[in-house]
């Protein structure tokens, strides 16, 4: 479930290395990595420029060149979709901790239930964020775990805007606990369909019955699989087609 959240600041340093995540690890055993900052970076593709092929035709060619720009175009959405797989496959291998060890690393941070976990990059940093909602079963806290040491990097309690938020918020809490089946075990349900990378309260239908897990190949291809919530049994999300 995506949130309106108040969100902490989490400073991100850029260390670029050949385009692929690269994990060190930073600080004591009793400090956060860097203060604060992730020890897994990767690369922004997202500047990368392309080539602008435009052709000059004269005015009685141009159903000519109305074909040569669809070409063009489907060819640099090609290249883009290339790039963020490439950037998907870097980011799931720079995790070192899974979903479920960040999981658990959350709630051993802050007690409760998790209600979802996401390999998120912030500035060129790597972040799990995890919601959990605590003991009281209406506090929500973000904890933000280092995908490289398993580290918190930090935490913050999440507020509503609205009573429509503070609802949703009451239903996916009572789902998630009376369920049968945590994130943490969801994610390892999923986890031999590829590198788990966000484990969510599917909350689009009128009942909460599943958790929705993505998971990103070896070449960066991106699936979403649906683990019920009291059996744990894992099913392709024909949603997502």
């Amino acid at each position: 479930m995506k949130r309106n959240i108040v969100i902490a600041t989490i400073a991100a340093a850029a260390l670029v290395s050949g385009g692929t995540a690269t994990a060190f690890a930073l600080g004591g055993d009793d400090e956060p990595s860097a203060a604060g900052k992730s020890s897994v970076q990767v690369k922004d593709d997202d500047g990368r420029t392309f080539d602008d092929r435009d052709d000059a035709y004269d005015d009685d060619r141009d159903d000519q060149d109305d074909r040569n720009d669809a070409r063009e175009d489907a060819r640099e959405d090609a290249r883009e979709a290339r790039g963020d797989k490439a950037e998907n496959a870097a980011e799931a291998k720079g995790a070192k901790v899974s979903a479920a060890e960040a999981i658990a690393a959350a709630l051993k941070a802050t007690p409760g239930a998790a209600v979802s976990a996401d390999l998120d990059d912030d500035n060129g940093g790597l972040v799990w964020d995890v919601d959990v909602v605590g003991k009281d079963g209406r506090t929500w806290h973000s904890v933000q775990i280092d995908p490289g040491t398993g580290k918190v990097l930090g935490s913050h309690v999440e507020r509503d805007h609205d009573a429509d938020d503070a609802a949703e918020d009451a239903r996916v809490a009572a789902a998630v606990k009376g369920a049968s089946v945590s994130a943490g075990e969801a994610a390892k349900a999923a986890g031999g369909k590829g590198a788990v990378t966000s484990v969510d309260v599917d909350d689009d239908a009128a009942r909460v019955g599943s958790w929705d897990v993505e998971t990103t190949s070896a070449d960066g291809t991106e699936s979403h699989w649906n683990v019920d919530l009291n059996t744990g049994k894992v099913t392709v999300d024909r949603t997502d087609d």
